[in-house]
């Protein structure tokens, strides 16, 4: 399975001069924990609830004056459309991260989770369950 079938398009995204207070009012507002950053439609870092608790609060930055810029992960790792299901498994325990932007050439066309991923799973198990419950004989 393609990760394009399970990522979702609607990221929510910002520009790397976006500040930080703005980036938690839009992961509040959107019920999300995390933005991808930006450039045009390229994607260039990300920024995560935990990296303003760890970036922002703990270093007690001027909130006024950081962007998404300072706190952002740069080393983004980003997966293709075409990419499968276990690529994009195997690249997220590889590199001990969450949520991977899912790249079409370069531009950004959605994201993936290891909470849409485990979802995943759980449907898959739930679909074996039921075929060996109607197969299993009557005790």
């Amino acid at each position: 399975m393609p990760v394009t079938d399970l990522a979702r398009s609607d990221v929510v995204t910002a520009e790397p001069e976006t500040s930080v207070t703005e980036l938690a009012d839009t992961m509040d507002a959107e019920g999300v924990g995390s933005v991808v950053i930006t450039d045009g439609e390229t994607p260039v870092g990300i920024v995560t609830d935990r990296d303003l608790a760890i970036r922002v609060v703990s270093e007690q930055r001027d909130l006024t004056a950081t962007t998404a810029a300072d706190v952002m992960t740069e080393d983004l790792k980003t997966i293709e459309a075409d990419a499968g299901f276990y690529e994009a498994t195997n690249l997220m325990s590889e590199s001990s991260v969450r949520r991977l932007p899912v790249t079409e050439g370069g531009k950004l066309a959605g994201i993936v989770t290891a909470d849409d991923l485990t979802e995943l799973i759980a449907d898959e198990e739930q679909q074996l369950a039921s075929t060996i419950r109607a197969q299993r004989p009557a005790y």
